[in-house]
């Protein structure tokens, strides 16, 4: 893996791209890879990735990252959709 990544340095670095590009980049394929294994659940993927939550919803933002194409399509329906839940009593 360490030879392929030097290769791809190499090559990033004579095909003339800015240090602040690769590292976006790098940041864009390394989260969206994350989100993937993840099926976009964003509070497991910043867990493996050893951040926070916020932090990983404003790196998504900055990197203009579209999430809604990971996740696999199934979300939980609105609480006006759910089945009422039946509230147990307090203990006295």
């Amino acid at each position: 893996m360490k030879d392929q990544l030097e290769n791809l340095i190499m090559q990033m670095y004579r095909s003339g791209i800015l240090y602040s590009e690769a590292v976006r980049e790098f940041k864009k394929r390394f989260l969206q890879t994350v989100l993937q294994e993840n099926n976009g659940n964003q509070c497991k993927a910043a867990r493996e990735l050893g951040m926070h939550r916020n932090t990983l919803s404003r790196t998504i933002a900055e990197l203009k990252l579209d999430v809604r194409g990971i996740r696999n399509g199934t979300r939980r329906p609105p609480r006006s959709a759910r089945p009422p839940v039946l509230e147990k009593k307090a203990a006295r």
